[in-house]
């Protein structure tokens, strides 16, 4: 399973950003997608998943400013970012859960700076 992600970058506190990452690959038994960040200094924590069904899963931290969504005729999973704070300053790795062999796939990671 590859991942590719795009969709990163500077923005300013308040703003929105889109973050998108497309699987190829084996990827029938991939269930949930979602992303995942790392600050400076600090440990990788869950973002947000969502089940093939539509299902989502979000961090408390995040709930009410990111939306997850999935394209599953794409096999492509979107973040979409709002009302970002400083605190959101992390690098983002899409993640891709193999349910079969119970294995975690990780896209590259998209540095996402947000400025006060």
């Amino acid at each position: 399973v590859q991942l590719q992600a795009s969709g990163g970058g500077l923005v300013q506190a308040g703003g929105s950003l889109r973050l998108s990452c497309a699987a190829s690959g084996s990827i029938s038994r991939i269930n949930p997608m979602g992303w995942y960040r790392q600050a400076p200094g600090k440990q990788r924590e869950l973002v947000a998943t969502v089940t093939k069904a539509g299902s989502t899963n979000y961090a408390d931290s995040v709930k009410g400013r990111f939306t997850i969504s999935r394209d599953n005729a794409k096999n492509t999973v979107y973040l979409q970012m709002n009302s970002l704070k400083p605190e959101d300053t992390a690098v983002y790795y899409c993640n891709a859960y193999d349910s079969g062999m119970k294995y975690h796939y990780w896209g590259q990671g998209t540095w996402s700076p947000v400025s006060s």
